[in-house]
């Protein structure tokens, strides 16, 4: 069995056992357990699993089953109870919350969130979207998932995505995707942020750059705890957690920066308008 293959298995064996506990949870009499206090919605491969054990760290903060439950996106369908079953009893202050990048990019998903969780509060990463593109490349690579080259991939996305949602947003097919190819689409941030500010007060989402994560993690993730109303804490180390690692030669080329950069530009403007941003990614 090959590297990706021992992964995809483990991935699935850990996604069903996680399920299983928590359909067990939900067919017990009572509440299975409390609905999360917070999110962090996204983006993907903009540093929110390390952003998730940083959180994950906190002294008064108590995670659910995993990262990615996927509820208001993948799994909507198994109800509250199930998504419930994924967290913990809370002890008086305590705090609980589950991280899907996916959150962000779906359509369906804001409308979903904001009716179950009328009170929490988001949190939102962004990356310069080019490097972001080609780290979702390098990841849905590494599931061996994408037989394409970058370039090619690029080229394939708008009419793999359109061909997919054919037959709607929440088929398997779209999600998957959705999920895996949507290396320029991620990217565009103003219209996620559009319409999740269009469900959901904006005083309760918090919006920031992986850059910023990782230059100044103190005072970022500061930032985060006092949005959340946690108590400062600074955790034993920022460590960034990555399940990829690159090898080879990179295809993103000069060529391809630059056709990327020309595609993001109106959708940085935007998102500098959006959210009063001197600039979206310095340097």
């Amino acid at each position: 069995m090959t590297g990706v293959a021992r992964r995809q298995v483990t991935d699935r064996l850990r996604r069903g056992v996680r399920a299983a506990r928590a359909w067990g949870r939900a067919v017990r009499p009572g509440e299975p357990g409390p609905l999360p206090d917070f999110l962090v919605i996204g983006a993907q491969r903009c540093g929110t699993t390390s952003l998730y054990h940083h959180l994950a760290a906190h002294p008064q903060v108590r995670v659910a089953s995993g990262k990615e439950l996927q509820y208001f996106s993948v799994h909507h369908g198994r109800g509250a109870r199930w998504y419930r079953g994924h967290f913990p009893r809370l002890a008086p202050g305590e705090r609980t919350f589950e991280a899907s990048p996916y959150y962000l990019f779906h359509p369906s998903v804001p409308a979903r969130v904001a009716a179950t969780l009328p009170q929490a509060r988001f949190v939102v990463l962004l990356r310069d979207p080019v490097q972001r593109a080609y780290s979702h490349y390098l990841h849905t690579r590494s599931y061996g998932l994408e037989p394409l080259s970058f370039a090619d991939a690029l080229d394939a996305e708008e009419e793999r995505l359109a061909r997919a949602t054919r037959g709607g947003l929440d088929s398997a097919a779209a999600h998957r995707a959705l999920r895996n190819y949507s290396y320029a689409a991620r990217g565009r941030y103003a219209e996620q942020l559009d319409r999740w500010f269009a469900q959901v007060p904006r005083e309760r989402i918090h919006v920031t750059r992986t850059e910023d994560l990782h230059t100044d993690p103190a005072g970022t993730y500061g930032d985060m705890l006092r949005f959340l109303g946690l108590p400062a804490f600074t955790p034993e180390a920022f460590t960034r957690h990555t399940r990829r690692v690159d090898h080879g030669v990179s295809q993103l080329t000069p060529a391809l920066r630059e056709r990327l950069g020309e595609h993001f530009a109106p959708h940085n403007a935007r998102l500098t308008a959006l959210l009063g941003w001197p600039e979206p990614w310095p340097g």
